[in-house]
């Protein structure tokens, strides 16, 4: 049977990657010898640029574990790296050719696995990409799967993700992911950080999120960010903040089952929506 290729949300932009090349469950091997020397300049370019952002902005916890990934001049081997991410934590990195359906994604998180796309964007859309790439997922995800505890709150996502499937509640589930593997703020102790993959990807949305007065940034709530909508293609309107990667982890630990009960049937919030309930951060 062939797999179906897959799309950035709703979007009606063709699909990106050779879907040809995966297995049942969308899967496939890093076809290493397919880089050009080009698409190893644009990673290493990419990673010297957002490595350097980094200091002032992203989380501790991703700054120490950031040298894991090993080779920055050329896009690395994935195996290579799970060879350290298997001793750090038990996942490793399985190669997809690009975007995945739900349920194939969350049994690779339930299993310890994240997938990562092996295609790199082209030098022309170096400052932006709408779908994810190699740099996004090596750079953006991986580097806190050598965390312990975050590595157990991503196995938890993707069991969770499983349960949410069969109760129709994929959707609001989603909205957690959005706005905390991709796009999580954490209070340390010296200010706001990055600690997601999107933003710690992005060279533009990194400052912007942690810096820019203009976003609303509230502290995390599980009932609020599953009615929160979100954007895919401008910078967030609201971001959520943890207080720790251990209180991320608690908060996510009880079964979802009595949440998806309160708010099943209850509007969704907007984007940019302000409630007087909420948690807020103020940047000076």
């Amino acid at each position: 049977m062939a797999i179906a290729p897959v799309v950035y949300g709703a979007s009606d932009r063709p699909p990106r990657g050779d879907y040809a090349r995966a297995g049942a469950d969308y899967t496939c091997e890093q076809d290493y010898s397919r880089y050009t020397e080009t698409d190893h300049d644009t990673y290493r370019r990419l990673y010297e640029r957002q490595e350097a952002l980094l200091p002032g902005l992203a989380c501790d916890e991703f700054i120490a574990a950031l040298p894991s990934l090993g080779a920055k001049d050329r896009i690395p081997h994935f195996e290579n790296i799970n060879q350290r991410l298997r001793k750090a934590t038990g996942w490793e990195i399985v190669t997809v050719p690009g975007l995945i359906p739900e349920v194939p994604f969350f049994r690779l998180l339930a299993n310890r696995q994240f997938p990562v796309t092996d295609w790199i964007r082209k030098p022309e859309e170096f400052d932006y990409i709408v779908e994810p790439d190699v740099f996004h997922d090596l750079f953006g995800h991986v580097p806190l799967l050598f965390n312990p505890v975050f590595a157990d709150f991503v196995q938890r996502y993707g069991q969770g993700g499983l349960k949410a499937h069969e109760q129709g509640m994929c959707e609001q589930l989603s909205r957690l992911y959005w706005y905390t593997i991709e796009f999580g703020l954490i209070a340390q102790h010296d200010g706001l950080r990055a600690y997601g993959a999107g933003i710690l990807s992005s060279s533009g949305e990194l400052n912007y999120s942690v810096t820019s007065r203009e976003p609303q940034r509230i502290g995390l709530d599980l009932q609020r960010v599953m009615r929160t909508r979100y954007k895919i293609d401008t910078y967030q309107e609201t971001y959520f903040v943890i207080d720790s990667i251990d209180d991320l982890l608690n908060q996510t630990s009880p079964d979802f089952t009595p949440l998806y009960d309160a708010i099943k049937g209850q509007d969704d919030y907007a984007a940019n929506a302000t409630l007087p309930s909420d948690r807020v951060f103020i940047v000076e």
